[in-house]
């Protein structure tokens, strides 16, 4: 019996007691805290796993120092006390500690004394002395393209960065270490009742019809939660708006110690983020009413994000050849007046007529304090009489510095890019990703002379972390859509390992 199979006849020969339908950040997160609860968790995905949102954010783990002009003094305080909790226990490998600078220049919505009160505020929140104003000189030595013409001083403070979609993963396969029974591209497509609530699902996977025995049901589909309640409820209102945020990906030239947080006015802020030996620009945060499944960066956004991002960068490099690749996702908001800009960055629970809980919105940076508020509200349902909130260990999660000399012992030969690659996206596992490799040396070459994914991650992709399509590896496992290297000859090459095929020979 194949692991999928395996769990197709959990789902199917016992009652759930928590079936979540949605397999991103939030949903996994969910599925995680409640496996290890000890509940019987299933976790299902009508796609891929994180295969909307929660691989297209900013790739931000922070506090949010924007939010303090905003108001949200709890939301701020939350994301930190979070992001040390990310960095410290639960995923140290995934989530890296960064400089941000906060560039002040002549004419701009805030002067030094505005952004000196905040950074004290937020070091305070963060428990951090980083937090201090910067000479352009100095800045300038983290950041070698930044504009200096006009720059006063920089704020500095620290936050981090991750790569979304291996956040994710990581709760996915913890929920599936603790016991839930968990599927990609499975759908709901009918929700059972029986006395007014609801019972079961009807989970269509692979083809075949599944039917699932329920105490009770967690929607978290993000920017689809409207349309799952209507399961429950054909006449439900919609809790939900979204915006859509779209990003730019340039290739970097010299090296970035510290990130951007460009301002723009009182309200908005965009990044300037090394990521991946890359620089990530963005975001973008406009209303959007079409279908999410379409949702794509726009000629015009990505000519919004280089201009804005040309307050504080250099020009030389925003040409438009600098282009690796370009993502958008969607923000899910409560319904609600306004500018999206200025929205509340609430999460929106709502506990449906027949019992179903829709879970939807909130930051990354915040989806475990989130799965741990959902498991609450269904305490009495469930009969939960407690629920650790404390954080655990990911798996993989560990010292990057130990991780990466275990590393260097066992394939000494392994290029120190790629060892250093694997060792931030796969932590202490990057030994079981390597192992193969042991008796298949090919498995050792590059997916792309121009990146440091190599053949063992698809194998491992493939036979460990539940990818069936080549776009579940190229864009959600490994970082070669994100390159811009994802052309139709790598996309044969993935398909062809997948399949078992040995790795052909890497282009020159």
């Amino acid at each position: 019996m194949t692991r999928r199979d395996a769990a197709i006849e959990r789902l199917a020969s016992r009652q759930l007691d928590v079936l979540v339908i949605g397999g991103g950040i939030i949903g996994a997160g969910i599925a995680a805290a409640g496996a290890r609860a000890g509940l019987a968790v299933g976790l299902i995905d009508r796609g891929d796993f994180g295969g909307a949102t929660s691989t297209a954010s900013s790739k931000l783990i922070h506090g949010g120092l924007r939010y303090l002009r905003l108001g949200d003094v709890g939301l701020v305080r939350e994301s930190l006390h979070e992001r040390r909790a990310l960095t410290q226990i639960v995923a140290p490998h995934l989530v890296r500690r960064i400089p941000f600078l906060f560039p002040l220049y002549r004419g701009g919505p805030y002067g030094p004394a505005a952004i000196q009160a905040g950074l004290v505020l937020y070091g305070a929140f963060a428990r951090s002395r980083l937090h201090r104003l910067a000479s352009p000189e100095q800045a300038r030595e983290h950041v070698p393209s930044l504009r200096l013409d006009g720059l006063r001083s920089c704020g500095v403070y620290a936050d981090a960065t991750t790569h979304d979609g291996r956040l994710c993963l990581a709760n996915v396969r913890a929920a599936e270490e603790a016991g839930a029974a968990v599927l990609n591209y499975a759908e709901v497509r009918e929700l059972r009742m029986a006395g007014g609530r609801v019972t079961g699902a009807v989970v269509v996977v692979d083809g075949e019809t599944v039917e699932v025995s329920v105490r009770t049901v967690v929607n978290a589909t993000g920017p689809w939660v409207d349309v799952v309640r209507r399961l429950e409820d054909p006449a439900a209102a919609p809790t939900i708006r979204l915006s859509k945020g779209s990003h730019v990906l340039v290739r970097l030239g010299e090296p970035w110690t510290a990130a951007l947080t460009i301002p723009h006015d009182k309200v908005r802020v965009s990044f300037a983020v090394p990521w991946e030996d890359m620089l990530l620009l963005g975001t973008t945060d406009t209303l959007y009413e079409g279908d999410p499944a379409d949702v794509e960066a726009t000629e015009a956004e990505v000519a919004e994000i280089l201009a804005e991002a040309s307050v504080a960068v250099e020009a030389e490099l925003l040409r438009a050849d600098r282009i690796r690749s370009t993502y958008a996702g969607l923000r899910v908001l409560p319904v609600g007046d306004g500018a999206t800009a200025s929205a509340r960055r609430e999460t929106v629970f709502h506990l449906g007529s027949a019992g179903m809980l829709t879970v939807a919105g909130g930051k990354l940076t915040t989806y475990r304090r989130i799965a741990l508020d959902a498991l609450s509200m269904l305490r009495p349902q469930l009969g939960i009489h407690r629920l650790d909130g404390r954080p655990f260990p990911l798996p993989g999660a560990g010292d990057p510095a130990d991780i990466a000399a275990r590393l260097a012992r066992r394939w000494p030969d392994l290029d120190r890019s790629v060892q250093m690659h694997l060792v931030h996206h796969y932590g202490t596992t990057a030994e079981d990703v390597l192992a193969p490799a042991e008796q298949e040396p090919d498995l050792l070459r590059p997916l792309h002379p121009d990146g440091p994914d190599i053949v063992a991650q698809v194998v491992y992709a493939h036979d460990v972390e539940w990818a069936r399509r080549p776009e579940d590896v190229i864009k959600r496992r490994t970082t070669v859509a994100l390159r811009g290297l994802a052309d139709a000859e790598i996309v044969a090459r993935v398909d062809a390992v997948m399949r078992g095929d040995l790795p052909a020979p890497t282009r020159a």
